[in-house]
């Protein structure tokens, strides 16, 4: 039943709760901006010369998608970072699980110094370990192959991968694996059959995080994938930008592609994404 006071305490935090809404809009546009831009210089011929503010209603463009595709390779580096991302993806976040398990339920001074050592990992830039990396990616012989590439995404991308599943494990009641263990599982029968299905929503965190890493990485693959058909997406829009620095439509229409796939994969995930996001935060 709303009393007198909460009608009170609600009529007293509409002004705030519209300042916030008006804000949150304006963010949202703000975001926004970039991608309509992008959008509006994709669909215009190289010499219309018009306002990139206002979309091309009339005479709608598509060449420039064509362009792209043929002379970009776009398609075809769209496709060596799907393989990348989705196999580096799925890797780190099985080793990660697997991984954050014991750091997460045996919490003894031995596992406490590893995870202080896994997180300061998260602090060190790729680039600073690109000259040993490239050495030693030469010597294996994993320049210009998928396994190379996918061994560096999934040891860059593991120690955060690492520290998400353990904050989130933390707040699984150890209670479910006991009565797993008394009715006679193993260690690995309580983790596949108990633990890892409950890990849907830090999975979900986890495989945003890294799949938008990895298909947007740029640092790195541009030196250990120099061929250009094993360029992934980032280096081959870099690459096809300089060509067509004459043809902005192009370009757009290119980046335009190369958007696409996450785009589509995070609206499928968001909901499971804000649940991990929050997870554990109360620990």
């Amino acid at each position: 039943m709303i009393t007198h006071e909460d009608r009170s305490v609600t009529k007293k935090n509409r002004p705030v709760a519209v300042v916030i809404g008006v804000a949150l809009i304006l963010m949202a546009l703000l975001q926004l901006l970039p991608f309509y831009v992008t959008l509006t210089t994709a669909l215009k011929d190289r010499t219309d010369l018009s306002s990139q503010w206002i979309l091309p209603f009339n005479n709608l463009f598509f060449e420039n998608f064509a362009i792209a595709i043929e002379s970009g390779n776009i398609l075809q580096s769209i496709g060596n970072s799907a393989l990348i991302t989705l196999v580096s993806t799925a890797l780190t976040c099985l080793i990660g699980a697997l991984a954050a398990y014991p750091l997460a339920r045996r919490r003894t001074a031995f596992n406490k110094a590893v995870m202080f050592l896994i997180v300061g990992l998260i602090m060190i830039p790729p680039l600073s370990i690109l000259v040993p990396l490239y050495t030693l990616l030469s010597d294996l012989g994993a320049l210009n192959t998928y396994w190379g590439a996918i061994l560096v995404m999934i040891a860059s991308h593991l120690p955060l991968s690492v520290f998400l599943y353990a904050a989130f494990m933390r707040t699984i009641p150890l209670s479910l694996e006991e009565a797993a263990t008394i009715d006679g599982a193993g260690i690995l029968q309580v983790f596949f059959r108990v633990v890892f299905p409950l890990l849907k929503p830090v999975t979900a965190t986890v495989a945003i995080l890294t799949g938008v890493g990895i298909w947007n990485e740029y640092a790195l693959s541009v030196f250990i994938l120099r061929e250009p058909e094993m360029q992934t997406i980032a280096p081959s829009i870099a690459a096809f930008f300089s060509a067509q620095s004459n043809n902005f439509g192009a370009a757009a229409a290119a980046s335009l592609m190369a958007v696409l796939p996450v785009l589509v994969a995070y609206l499928f995930l968001q909901k499971w994404f804000m649940k991990g996001m929050v997870a554990g935060s109360d620990r």
